[in-house]
């Protein structure tokens, strides 16, 4: 039903991206870098940002919401009519990797969010000494997730690698999931 519901309302092809991660994960800078403004002078998300785009036929609104601790708490406020989670992760934060973890699996426990796609980003792989995707992968435990369809993907916020190629596999299984056409 709920399905159906989302194909019905996603006929001008809408979709509704929610980026989350813990501080100082790059979710501003990943936004800014795909709006094409200036990765050089961006400072921490103090509630949330709201940017829209155009990608590949799909109107992509993506809501960058902060990170820090005593932010979380409101994460839940962001969550209705998500159709895809963008789940930013710091890939040289070897130290709090276990909060990563348990923030990403408390979000996917929510009511509100199921059904949406999840992208895991994981980023600063241009930084020497980061965890790899498949690390991270297992630090993660994203081969645990049954609830979601996810992929995880290297990139980084300072040179743009792979993310267009994120925002494509969220249209791509918004498309296999929610349109009818």
């Amino acid at each position: 039903m709920l399905s159906i519901l989302r194909k019905a309302r996603l006929k001008d092809k809408e979709l509704r991206i929610l980026m989350l991660g813990l501080d100082n994960a790059g979710k501003t800078t990943i936004v800014k870098w795909i709006m094409g403004e200036d990765v050089n002078t961006v400072s921490p998300t103090l509630g949330f940002i709201i940017k829209t785009i155009d990608f590949d036929g799909y109107k992509l609104n993506i809501w960058d919401v902060g990170g820090q601790k005593t932010l979380r708490s409101y994460w839940r406020n962001y969550f209705e009519k998500t159709d895809a989670l963008i789940w930013v992760v710091d890939s040289t934060d070897r130290l709090r990797v276990a909060d990563c973890r348990e923030e990403l699996h408390g979000l996917l426990l929510e009511e509100r969010l199921s059904g949406a796609s999840l992208l895991v980003f994981a980023n600063k792989q241009d930084v020497q000494g980061c965890m790899t995707t498949q690390e991270l992968s297992q630090e993660l435990r994203l081969d645990e997730i049954r609830t979601h369809r996810w992929t995880i993907f290297r990139c980084s916020a300072m040179t743009g690698q792979n993310l267009k190629e994120g925002l494509a596999w969220v249209v791509e299984d918004a498309k296999a999931r929610l349109f009818l056409y």
